[in-house]
């Protein structure tokens, strides 16, 4: 069977934040609530720089996965970029296609916008997610001269 994949609207909000708060959970984490991750999703899905993702196995499988993409201008390519913020697919229907499917949605998301590059983050240590994306020619190897590894920093601003 064939997972598919197909573009959440606002009324698959709930959907979105169960899977999401499953991968916050993934993670160990508690914070932030179900309930701020719902609100979170209830607002991003109705903003033009924003899509979610959904998928499943196949036709008559529930969604269990979920993409998030984010959209920014960018002066170096005259184009917009994309930030594909969060992928993640429940435990019981990895190894099944479906992580592969939402990262080719992503891509032709992204294309259909006119997009020109694709960015992501993704932890060292997580050598599926790092398996996946390479197989789509993602690379965190740097492309200037120099030979310079990229970073992705920011820093956390408290209240």
């Amino acid at each position: 069977m064939t997972p598919r994949t197909w573009l959440a609207h606002p009324d698959d909000a709930e959907t979105v934040a169960r899977l999401l708060i499953a991968f916050r959970d993934w993670y160990g984490r508690d914070w932030p609530s179900d309930n701020a991750f719902l609100a979170g999703v209830e607002r991003l899905i109705e903003r033009v720089d924003t899509d979610f993702l959904l998928g499943a196995e196949h036709d008559d499988a529930p969604p269990a996965g979920v993409c998030q993409l984010r959209y920014r201008p960018c002066i170096w390519t005259a184009a917009e970029d994309c930030w594909l913020e969060d992928l993640f697919v429940v435990q019981t229907a990895r190894r099944s296609g479906l992580g592969t499917a939402l990262v080719e949605a992503s891509l032709a998301r992204a294309r259909v916008r006119g997009c020109r590059r694709v960015e992501l983050d993704t932890s060292e240590t997580n050598t599926a997610a790092i398996a996946l994306y390479e197989r789509f020619g993602f690379s965190s190897s740097a492309k200037s001269t120099s030979g310079a590894r990229d970073l992705f920093m920011g820093v956390r601003l408290e209240d």
